[in-house]
């Protein structure tokens, strides 16, 4: 179980008044984020399509004394990122950071990876991204416009998770890959369009993070994602390399992997945008 810190680890961070939106929240990196953004004070709608491991999250922040509400579902149908979007700014009644976290590997050497393979790492790492930042869109816009008018300006933050293996490339994720290099492309333009509403829009790149994804493979290293059983996990050699690997010699733990994110979605990130940060204890793949 994580601790749910009082403050960040600095004691900088304030988001009280703030509502977040935290997809892929169920657990790892994104229930630590949801739980940190929670801890600094702003409201949180997650999400995730393990709706047990939602409510876990839910609970943990609501136990803890925090804003919490939850909409399990699956971010990569069409119609989902627009309800996901309302329900945060109906619940809230705003929205103020944007944490587009959940993704899931599903690997294989190109020469046996199918187009449905393929689809689906581009559906669920940037074409969900893009309908979530899409459906936001309009409210963002017509608030900031308000805003600026009454001479009262905010800053609001998105957060786009990707990883090394979109900025470097990696062996046998030719899907994974993809779609993590191009939610950095996105990332890039959405800083540019958005930036007259006073909107930061920025990138967590991770490597060698302690999460389900990072342990070794086995026969029950398995999800399953719309009928198909997935292989997850790492080979257990490639664990034994990590000091090999990471210029620290261990793994992030997920509340590491959250700092470089609550940075982001706090005022300490106002005059940062269309950056993609890299959180790997110094490894690239």
């Amino acid at each position: 179980m994580y601790t749910l810190m009082a403050t960040n680890p600095a004691g900088l961070v304030v988001l009280t008044g703030k509502t977040a939106l935290v997809t892929g929240a169920g657990r790892g990196i994104g229930q630590a984020v949801a739980r940190q953004l929670a801890a600094a004070g702003a409201s949180v709608m997650i999400n995730d399509i393990d709706r047990d491991a939602l409510f876990e999250t839910g609970h943990l922040i609501g136990e803890a004394g925090g804003h919490v509400k939850a909409m399990p579902g699956d971010l990569t149908s069409p119609e989902f990122p627009q309800k996901l979007v309302d329900a945060a700014v109906n619940g809230f009644g705003s929205l103020d950071i944007i944490v587009n976290n959940a993704g899931y590997t599903w690997d294989n050497v190109i020469q046996k990876t199918t187009d449905e393979q393929f689809q689906a790492m581009l559906d669920i790492h940037v074409v969900a991204p893009f309908r979530v930042l899409r459906a936001a869109s309009a409210w963002l816009r017509d608030t900031a416009k308000k805003e600026i008018a009454e001479g009262r300006p905010v800053m609001r933050k998105v957060v786009n998770i990707t990883s090394v293996s979109g900025t470097d490339g990696n062996a046998g994720q030719s899907g994974y890959s993809s779609g993590k290099a191009a939610v950095i492309g996105l990332t890039k333009t959405i800083a540019k369009e958005w930036g007259r509403y006073n909107v930061n829009v920025n990138a967590v790149g991770f490597s060698m993070i302690d999460t389900r994804m990072m342990k070794p493979m086995g026969e029950d290293s398995v999800i399953e994602m719309k009928g198909q059983k997935i292989p997850i996990g790492v080979q257990p050699a490639m664990l034994g390399a990590v000091e090999r690997f990471v210029p620290l010699r261990r793994m992030g733990t997920v509340e590491e992997a959250a700092g470089p994110v609550l940075f982001f979605c706090s005022p300490l990130s106002d005059f940062v945008t269309g950056e993609c940060l890299i959180c790997g204890g110094g490894a690239r793949s």
